[in-house]
């Protein structure tokens, strides 16, 4: 079972405050830090430690990019 985690709580694991660099989508926790187009939390306009769930539609590819990455977790209201 995955452990869940608030908005707050991902908020730290944006690649400063923290080392962890996740993002969230549709629920799921996602680790992004293997990738180097996430370095330093940041990819593109988009930071880490937030919900990206309204922002993909702004993106150039879709959705299945997440599955390249790992869940860690889900994300609670």
């Amino acid at each position: 079972m995955l452990k869940e985690y608030t908005k707050s709580q991902l908020a730290l694991r944006n690649g400063q405050d923290k080392d962890e660099i996740w993002v969230a989508f549709k629920g799921n926790i996602y680790d992004v830090g293997a990738s180097r187009l996430w370095r330093n939390g940041k990819h593109y306009e988009h930071w880490a430690g937030q919900d990206l769930t309204d922002e993909l539609s702004d993106a150039p590819h879709t959705e299945n990019v997440f599955e390249r990455f790992k869940i860690i977790g889900i994300l609670i209201p």
